[in-house]
């Protein structure tokens, strides 16, 4: 259970505007007030936020360097120089990299692409990736959703005769490569409208400014917003802004028009005909592209995002569906593992962070046990694991607690870090472990109160059963794409009961099917509780509870009908 529901309480000037919204739009009032929240206070500014317009992203050329990024790519262009897309091994640096090499190849074919090798080079760019560059003749580098701490890198390149364009989207240090250009909107000279772009979204401004300096066809930009869907989804960045743009338009491709290697991933996923959300990228499609640099290499994922025929995007997308299935037995293996060492900390419930260490774990799956243990426990965690010389680690936070900040303030520590707010890697020297543990751990306790460490639940609005009609659905949908800063609204209901016909569900009966009824319906409201069985005897006493819940959509041999997913359940007597 839940320890906290947090409800919002709207101001009265929110109420004004909601009320204002109401007779403007004609739409439910909880809907009005759920677009105040978040932040949309206009007629136009509604309209803009159901039917984003690409005519609203902006101008390319406001991000600091991308004129001089442009002019690089002509350049290179012009010469017929050699090109290497170079990108992450993760969902956004692989359609990062798809996206740019799949525009670029429109007009030179003298282009290459690479992905370091998670195990061999780790993060970003390696030294081994520019020796590659300078064994092929490549003169242009354009990095991709990494570089932006790579200043050894780039003056490595520059003595090889190699310019580096770099498109990032993480924090920078002060000191910036010595790069031809740093496309970076969180730079601290940028004046850039919007900080919150994926890695792939840079590479796509960058793209949207080569095209727009040559007078070429947007539409062939926009036909790879499917990528750029897929990154927006997978690297969880907040769907608002430019974000959500991308996204509402990446979703439309990727719904009606995907490219070969998308459709294969889509049909391995079991979603072809459905129709594909945030959450189905972020849980099925990003995991298995994920998969490819975590169990091999990404480059693997890559190749099948290119893929120019059905028959070779099957075979890749089987063969990264494989993977995942290796990489979730790992990951439960590994998890389990994490779970006992925790066991094993006698003084656990006063510690504020998790720190974990096994050199023989894959460092392929120790970011989604961070993930994990982050869940379970509700405490920054960071799982580290051996690789090569170094010990390497990810990351994972909790809200309120910023974890590239904490790495930061262990900068002397480490020898390589970087991420966002609540996910980062790292790597340090075995003799600075301990030290590193003792510090991170310490600067949790600093900053973290017990309340942060309990999960909550906030609570956009009280509905009453009633309220739950196919019309507030279908209004309730087109707030779509939800995500980070545009959450699927969460709604409460209280003094609802078992209309007599709820039951257990599942393997190991864990789960609660559920008929729901309330002082304002006499017919019942399906709703499904997973893992809530402890609260089945209550439930079949016909006893009042609350319940928190999302609205959804569940089909069903081509039917499809309004059920509450439950996120949390109070009995009303306790």
């Amino acid at each position: 259970m839940t320890n906290k529901w947090n409800f919002r309480n709207p101001t009265q000037e929110e109420l004004h505007i909601r009320d204002k919204l109401v007779s403007e739009l004609g739409y439910n009032p909880v809907i009005c007030l759920l677009l105040v929240q978040r932040g949309v206070n206009s007629l136009e500014e509604a309209k803009e936020f159901f039917r984003p317009g690409m005519s609203n992203l902006h101008d390319p050329f406001l991000m600091p360097d991308m004129d001089k990024a442009v002019k690089r790519l002509n350049k290179a262009l012009g010469n017929k120089e050699k090109i290497l897309v170079y990108g992450d091994y993760d969902v956004d640096g692989t359609t990062a990299v798809s996206l740019v090499y799949k525009y670029l190849r429109l007009y030179t074919s003298t282009l290459d692409y690479y992905i370091p090798d998670r195990y061999d080079e780790g993060y970003g760019v390696s030294f081994k990736g520019v020796d590659y560059a300078a064994d092929n003749d490549v003169k242009l580098i354009i990095a991709l959703d990494c570089g932006i701490k790579a200043i050894d890198k780039v003056a490595y390149a520059k003595q090889k005769g190699i310019d580096f364009i770099i498109c990032d989207h993480h924090m920078p240090d002060e000191e910036l490569p010595a790069a031809v250009a740093v496309l970076d909107a969180k730079r601290q000279d940028s004046k850039y409208p919007y900080q919150h772009l994926s890695g792939c979204g840079v590479g796509f401004k960058f793209m949207q400014a080569f095209a727009q300096s040559n007078g070429f066809p947007f539409s062939d930009l926009e036909k790879l917003l499917d990528l750029t869907a897929v990154s927006i989804a997978s690297d969880i960045v907040p769907i608002t802004g430019e974000n959500r743009i991308l996204a509402y338009h990446g979703l439309k491709q990727l719904n009606t028009n995907p490219s070969l290697g998308m459709k294969s991933i889509i049909n391995i996923c079991g979603l072809k005909d459905k129709d594909i959300t945030i959450n189905d990228i972020v849980f099925k499609i990003g995991p298995r592209i994920n998969a490819s640099g975590r169990m091999m290499n990404g480059k693997e994922a890559v190749d099948l995002m290119l893929a120019k025929d059905s028959e070779s995007a099957r075979e890749k997308s089987e063969n990264i569906n494989q993977y995942n299935d290796e990489r979730r037995e790992l990951d439960k293996k590994i998890t389990d593992e994490a779970n006992a060492i925790i066991d094993r900390i006698s003084n656990m419930e006063d510690r504020k962070a998790i720190v974990i260490y096994d050199p023989e774990w894959h460092k392929g799956v120790i970011g989604i046990v961070a993930s994990r243990l982050t869940e379970k426990y509700y405490r920054p965690a960071v799982v580290l694991t051996k690789s090569s010389e170094l010990i390497t680690g990810s990351a994972r936070s909790i809200p309120g607690f910023d974890v590239y900040k904490a790495l930061e303030n262990c900068r002397d520590l480490l020898e390589n870090f970087g991420g966002h707010t609540y996910a980062a890697g790292l790597s340090l020297k075995e003799e600075n472990m301990q030290a590193f543990n003792e510090r991170f751990r310490s600067l949790a306790a600093e900053e973290i109160n017990a309340e942060q460490m309990s999960p909550q639940l906030d609570v956009d609005a009280i509905l009453e059963l009633k309220d739950i009609t196919p019309k507030f659905a279908v209004e309730l949908k087109r707030m779509n794409p939800f995500g980070p800063d545009n959450h699927k609204p969460v709604f409460c209901s209280v003094g609802v009961k078992d209309y007599g016909t709820s039951k257990l569900v599942g393997k190991d009966n864990e789960h609660i099917k559920l008929e729901l009824i309330d002082g304002s319906v006499k017919m019942p409201v399906h709703a499904i509780a997973f893992g809530m069985h402890l609260h089945s005897e209550h439930i079949k006493a016909m006893k009042p509870f609350s319940i928190c819940y999302t609205v959804e959509e569940n089909t069903y041999n081509g039917n499809t009908t309004l059920q509450l997913l439950i996120k949390d359940i109070k009995p009303d007597d306790v």
